[in-house]
């Protein structure tokens, strides 16, 4: 999809949204420039950039003009190739390395170090054993000042592991990984069932407290 669709797809949505809801917190998707431009004029509050930076420059000059939080997700390839991109020596190394290295381009932009969100990209470009090992180890990729995203919800390596194939169905596989993620220091999740993963989530932050 081109920045014109979704510009296009997005825009109508964004301010509809905005006016009914001045006070919420709203992220865009995407990896082009001219998008995350026209979305955080329009009133968006994050970018979420699943290509980590890598898709176009415009996009972190955008968000260092800004000044907006930046979640840089890791990825490799694109929807037609990742799954052919799920060879790393060792997943959770080659995850961090590849996650500092997108720190570094945004840097270089103009970014803010305090502007950056790091999510290790749960079913880009990896196996349901590399999802897993990430989750077993998220502690190892924390970083100095550096929130730390996960997105698993209702994802395919869920269903694998679950034997469940409608993701709908996916919701207890989801909420695992969720109580998983916050003890081992998440500091964010993304879900689509929003009211029992807050649950899950602050139960996993009470009994992490204690």
């Amino acid at each position: 999809m081109g920045a014109e669709t979704e510009l296009r797809r997005l825009l109508p949505a964004l301010h509809a949204i905005r006016a009914a809801q001045p006070q919420a917190i709203l992220s865009i998707d995407t990896f082009w420039g001219a998008v995350a431009e026209a979305a955080l004029a329009a009133g968006a509050d994050w970018i979420n950039d699943v290509s980590g930076g890598r898709r176009d420059p415009g996009l972190l000059q955008a968000v260092a003009s800004h000044g907006c939080p930046l979640v840089l997700m890791h990825s490799r390839g694109d929807s037609r190739t990742m799954d052919q991109q799920c060879l790393y020596n060792d997943v959770v190394e080659d995850v961090r390395r590849e996650l500092e290295q997108a720190s570094q381009r945004a840097l270089e932009a103009g970014v803010e170090r305090g502007q950056l969100i790091w999510d290790p990209g749960l079913g880009f470009a990896k196996t349901t054993e590399q999802n897993l090992e990430l989750l077993r180890r998220l502690n190892e990729l924390k970083a100095p000042g550096l929130p730390l995203l996960v997105g698993p919800s209702r994802k395919r390596f869920i269903g694998e592991v679950v034997g469940e194939l409608r993701p709908r169905a996916r919701l207890w596989g989801t909420a695992a990984v969720c109580a998983l993620a916050v003890a081992r220091g998440a500091d964010l999740v993304r879900v689509h069932d929003v009211g029992p993963m807050v649950q899950v989530t602050r139960m996993a932050g009470a009994l992490g407290k204690a």
